[in-house]
C-alpha cells in the first residue's frame, strides 16, 4: 500500500477510536502518543529517509494495536474479554499481546536502522543488537510507566493495566524481548527483500 494511504488508513482508526473512548481521555493520550509521533516524523523523513515497506506496514498494523488498547483500555479490550471466558484464562491478556508487539514491531524498525547506519552486516552481532535495543526499549517504558503513575496516583491505574499481577513488569519487558526474537526469526528474509527496495544492503556473514 502506497505511504499517503498507509497514513490515511492509520489517521482513519485513530480518529474512529479516538471519538468517545471508553478509558479516559489521558490514557487514550498516553496509549497513543506513539502513533502520533511516528505519523510526524514519517511526514519530515519519509521522502529523503524511505523506509521498507514491511516497516511502514508494521507501522500501521502497531496503531491499530495502540489504538484499540488505548480506547478500551487494555485490560478491557473485548477481544481479550472473548480470549479468557473461551479458554478459561485468568485474566484479559490482549496487554500480553501489546507488550510481545512492542518488541516485534520495533525490532524491524532496529535492524533496519542499524543496517543503513552502521557497519554491521547481517548476522549475530546485528540480532544481539536488535534484541537488546529492543529490551532497552521496553525498559524505559516500564519506567515511563511509573512515572505517570507516581504523577497521577489513581489515574494511572487504566494505563498500568496490571490487573492485579505483582509480576506485570517483569511479563511486559519478557514477551517485548521474545516479541523482538520472534521478529528477526520469521521476518528477516522479508525484511531483506523489502529494504532492498530503497537500499542496498551489506553482505551477511
Amino acid at each position: 500500500m502506497p505511504l499517503p494511504w498507509l497514513m490515511a488508513v492509520v489517521l482513519a482508526v485513530q480518529i474512529a477510536f479516538g471519538i468517545a473512548p471508553k478509558a479516559d481521555r489521558l490514557t487514550w493520550a498516553l496509549e497513543n502518543g506513539p502513533v502520533w509521533v511516528g505519523l510526524v516524523i514519517l511526514v519530515f523523513t519519509q521522502r529523503r529517509y524511505p523506509l521498507s515497506a514491511l516497516s511502514l506496514h508494521l507501522f500501521a498494523l502497531h496503531s491499530l494495536i495502540l489504538a484499540l488498547g488505548g480506547h478500551y483500555t487494555y485490560a478491557e479490550v473485548p477481544l481479550g474479554d472473548w480470549a479468557r471466558d473461551a479458554f478459561g484464562l485468568a485474566r484479559n491478556h490482549y496487554d500480553r499481546v501489546g507488550h510481545f508487539a512492542q518488541g516485534f514491531i520495533p525490532a524491524i524498525f532496529v535492524r533496519e536502522l542499524l543496517l543503513r547506519n552502521t557497519p554491521l552486516p547481517r548476522g549475530g552481532w546485528l540480532n544481539f543488537l536488535v534484541v537488546s535495543v529492543c529490551l532497552a526499549f521496553s525498559a524505559c517504558y516500564e519506567f515511563f510507566e511509573w512515572w505517570v503513575a507516581v504523577l497521577t496516583g489513581e489515574a494511572a491505574e487504566a494505563f498500568l493495566g496490571t490487573q492485579g499481577d505483582p509480576w506485570d513488569t517483569q511479563w511486559d519487558m519478557f514477551l517485548a524481548t521474545v516479541g523482538a526474537v520472534c521478529a528477526l526469526v520469521l521476518l528477516s528474509r522479508w525484511h531483506d527483500a523489502s529494504l532492498k527496495k530503497v537500499y542496498t544492503l551489506p553482505a551477511a556473514t
